[in-house]
């Protein structure tokens, strides 16, 4: 009697366009647990633990002010230096900080991924999450410059109504910071060179935003790149709504918002593609 070999093949029922946004939301306990591995497991073993949250944008501040106020004179459109910098710092420390850590997703867990299952997306999210803390510390800090400046110092700003548009610019941020993160995690996965290539190149991004200069002082055959940035127009928002100071436009803030919605719409699509046969590779 002959017998038949047969192969089976096991594929997943999932679609392309499948977001999983609903499973994602029934392992919501599991991105709470994350958010608090990640921030117990970072500074577990420093000795300074979270205070490292405000020595970073306040040394950060300390040599922005000395390179770029002192040194090269950069105009910070007559705010005082270290409360122009802390504004752009606070912003761009979110982004950068969900931007790099979400890109190594697939390779930091890979050992995780092959094991148990759960919603792949959860580990992104939760980095978002937990970079939030860090933020809301900082940003914290960033009012208390604000009431010295204004109180002690008696510096001339004053925020606007368009502070009411903090929220939307915080989302926006977490949601660009996160979108191009798993873009380029999908393809760390093959090409390993990009995470060397992330963290360089988000600093040499950093001036193309307006971090230590205003938009006003850009030269015009230039102005269109930094313009191009959508980190700008957010930047330049929250600077204008808090300090009354910037550069403020719906168009600007309406292309940051397009962009972000494409980068996340693509970045989930993508990594839900990825994450299915990820481990092969990795």
């Amino acid at each position: 009697m002959n017998k038949t070999n047969i192969n089976w093949e096991i594929k997943p029922q999932s679609s392309l366009f499948d977001l999983k946004l609903k499973s994602t939301w029934e392992y919501r306990d599991l991105l709470w647990l994350l958010v608090r591995r990640d921030f117990v497991s970072f500074y577990k073993q420093t000795i300074l633990g979270p205070l490292w949250f405000f020595v970073q944008p306040v040394l950060t501040t300390i040599m922005f002010t000395f390179v770029f106020g002192k040194l090269a004179r950069i105009s910070t459109d007559g705010l005082p230096q270290p409360l122009f910098y802390m504004a752009g710092i606070t912003a761009w420390n979110y982004f950068a900080d969900c931007l790099t850590k979400t890109s190594t997703v697939f390779k930091d867990n890979a050992g995780i991924f092959g094991k148990v299952y759960f919603p792949r997306l959860i580990m992104p999210l939760s980095i978002v999450v937990s970079n939030l803390v860090r933020f809301g510390v900082q940003f914290l800090l960033f009012i208390v410059y604000m009431a010295y400046y204004y109180w002690v110092v008696g510096a001339s700003f004053a925020p606007t109504m368009y502070i009411l548009l903090f929220p939307i610019l915080l989302l926006l941020m977490a949601a660009m910071g996160l979108g191009a993160g798993m873009i380029i995690s999908a393809m760390t996965t093959k090409y390993r060179d990009l995470a060397f290539l992330v963290t360089f190149g988000v600093q040499l991004l950093m001036y193309a935003t307006t971090v230590v200069y205003p938009l006003s002082t850009a030269k015009a055959e230039y102005k269109w790149i930094i313009e191009a940035n959508p980190m700008t127009a957010i930047i330049e928002t929250m600077r204008y709504g808090f300090l009354g100071k910037g550069s403020f436009s719906w168009t600007s803030l309406g292309y940051s918002s397009g962009i972000t919605f494409l980068l996340l719409v693509f970045g989930v699509i993508i990594f839900n593609k990825v994450e299915k046969n990820f481990v092969d590779t990795v």
